[in-house]
């Protein structure tokens, strides 16, 4: 029997609950993931460590899905999106992009697929039977650029930046002066820290943190949960052997709405972009794929409210 598995790049949970997005407290806090099954029985799960019980975004980061690595094969029906970028990061397999623009790329270790729901977009992934190793992100878009025009970038190389102990590729935004060339609406950073020893990565003073081992052993963390750190740093102290995802940016001042594949500001707003994906409306046509969209789960019998980054 063929074993399907569906990652974070969609929510695929029959009865989606809504993301009460909503004020850091202490020095740091451990934020512990859910297992998530995706895609039937058989599938791989992914561990969920945005949005949390109590702390729902990092800057203008929402949604953080780590999986493998394990032996699957994924299929991502077409489904949209809206109000958001989704940022696929691999470390191992690949991984084949179809979205409503017309685009068909493939991901591989070490490159980057940034989507640009905006107003919005649909798109499906698929790949097959391999080992497959990464993390899938949400980031939210402010409220001057949710309406704007979907896009995709593909981002074969990215700039990395050097230092004693550590060497770091820039996914996204500015780390320690280096940059990412993937378009950014808010004052973010996205980094995997290959950490080979001790070591002091510098990080902007005014950014909130989030720290996730996605490989090796490093002192200060574990697998499976993510570290947060309120802003006041100017360094994150490592040490050990393996690589970090580092996400981080300005605590994001909105509150939203985030629901299903959606991210919006009001009930009504969410409700509107279901009915135009339920009805064909406004997120284009995928082609190439074999099979039929993914239907959008009913809406819950109260009404979604907007929510700060923690609860």
């Amino acid at each position: 029997m063929r074993e399907t598995y569906s990652r974070g790049v969609s929510n695929l949970e029959l009865d989606p609950q809504e993301i009460r997005c909503a004020a850091e407290a202490g020095d740091r806090e451990v934020l512990m993931g859910r297992e998530v099954p995706l895609g039937g029985p058989r599938a791989m799960s992914v561990s969920r460590t945005l949005p949390g019980v109590h702390r729902r975004m990092i800057g203008a980061w929402c949604f953080v899905d780590a999986y493998g690595p394990d032996e699957a094969a994924m299929r991502v029906p077409p489904h949209p999106h809206t109000g958001l970028q989704t940022v696929s990061w691999l470390l191992e397999g690949s991984v084949l992009h179809r979205d409503s623009l017309g685009t068909l790329q493939e991901i591989r270790p070490g490159q980057l697929n940034l989507m640009t729901a905006g107003r919005g977009i649909s798109h499906s992934e698929e790949s097959p039977k391999t080992v497959l190793h990464g993390v899938q992100l949400w980031v939210a878009l402010p409220g001057g650029s949710r309406h704007v025009e979907p896009g995709f970038e593909h981002h074969p190389a990215l700039p990395v930046l050097p230092g004693p102990g550590f060497e770091a590729r820039v996914v996204m935004g500015s780390l320690g002066g280096v940059s990412s060339p993937a378009t950014a609406y808010s004052p973010l950073v996205g980094a995997e820290i290959a950490v080979d020893g001790a070591c002091e990565v510098p990080v902007e003073r005014g950014f909130e943190h989030g720290l996730l081992l996605i490989d090796g052993e490093v002192a200060e963390l574990e697998r499976g949960p993510m570290v947060y750190l309120p802003p006041g740093r100017s360094g994150l102290r490592l040490s050990g052997r393996g690589r970090v995802l580092l996400i981080g940016g300005e605590p994001f001042g909105e509150e939203i709405v985030m629901w299903w594949n959606f991210v919006g500001r009001s009930h009504d707003e969410i409700a509107a972009y279901r009915k135009e994906w339920m009805e064909g409306e406004g997120f284009g046509v995928v082609d190439g794929y074999d099979g039929a969209p993914l239907p959008a789960p009913a809406l819950p019998g109260t009404r979604l409210k907007p929510r700060g980054r923690v609860r």
